[in-house]
């Protein structure tokens, strides 16, 4: 395995985290560049091992043989799915680094950075799907790209973009990068060009890969699987994903309902490792400039 497209983020902490044993079966759910899996592996023996799961058809090229892992290339939102096909009934621990990898911000036929204004409107995860940023662009209503930018971006002028973006459509559909940052340029200013370039291709991308409920399903199916006393750690980026994270820990649901016992004590599955979120240090983000939003939250199934 290797690291050649993504350095792993929060790797001592997030895999230190998962508080492996030597036979521990444990579950990465986001391979990536394998990173964070060849570490898992390094503190497995024999009796250990290790199912990584990956969509993308280019986290393949960074499988290294090893009689200790399983690569299920699928969406983490089938984890129980898969786990049943390979008569595993419980694991001890599950790691998801959450963010997009620099790799996939690197490649311009991605599209998912909106350095490369000739890339295609692509941003899929899963390269045999059919939804793309362009089919988002050039068949939503304009009543629902209002939402996708507004709740997935949380830009404060969603239902201006998102009219914008229908007007454009109607004489020429959207096909490269290009086209929708010209679309955008009336709504970004110098100041925060980046910020509110990042915030539209982020809304897209999750539009386009059904992030939320995916996250959603795969955190439940999770506790399912979970052995009592086994780890959940979990890497987030954005405010979206990081709220969905933190309710469920906390309180076992992603609205972050609390439901209490008789005594008053939170009636959740999990209890949390690190009550205050884990950070990358200073030499860590001037390392890996991609670090500097993530969050860690560790919980222990009960």
């Amino acid at each position: 395995m290797t690291d050649i497209y993504h350095i792993p983020v929060l790797l001592k902490e997030s895999v230190d985290g998962m508080n492996i044993h030597p036979d521990s079966i444990c579950v990465d759910v986001t391979f990536g560049g394998g990173g964070h899996s060849r570490e898992i592996l390094s503190r497995l023996d024999e009796n250990g091992h290790l199912y990584s799961f990956d969509q993308d058809e280019d986290a393949i090229g960074n499988i290294s043989p090893d009689k200790r892992f399983t690569f299920v290339h699928s969406n983490f939102r089938y984890l129980k799915n898969f786990l049943k096909y390979y008569e595993v009934d419980e694991i001890d621990a599950l790691l998801a680094d959450l963010g997009v990898s620099s790799h996939h911000f690197d490649e311009s036929d991605r599209g998912f950075s909106f350095r490369f204004e000739d890339g295609g409107l692509d941003m899929r995860m899963n390269q045999k799907a059919t939804k793309t940023a362009a089919t988002v662009l050039n068949t939503y209503s304009e009543e629902k790209l209002a939402d996708i930018f507004f709740l997935y971006g949380e830009l404060k002028q969603a239902r201006r973009i998102a009219s914008a973006v229908v007007k454009t459509r109607s004489s020429e559909p959207y096909k490269t990068i290009q086209d929708l940052l010209r679309t955008l340029e009336p709504f970004v200013g110098k100041e925060k060009e980046k910020k509110i370039l990042a915030q539209a291709f982020q809304a897209l991308r999750i539009e386009v890969n059904d992030e939320m409920s995916a996250l959603k399903e795969m955190l439940k199916q999770a506790s399912e699987v979970l052995r009592s006393g086994g780890r959940l750690s979990v890497i987030t980026y954005h405010s979206l994903e990081d709220r969905l994270v933190k309710n469920f820990f906390k309180t076992g649901n992603f609205e972050g309902k609390i439901d209490q016992d008789f005594f008053g004590n939170i009636q959740t599955p999990f209890r949390l490792v690190n009550n205050k979120v884990i950070i990358p240090d200073q030499e860590e983000q001037n390392r890996n400039p991609r670090s500097r939003s993530a969050k860690l939250r560790i919980a222990e199934k009960k």
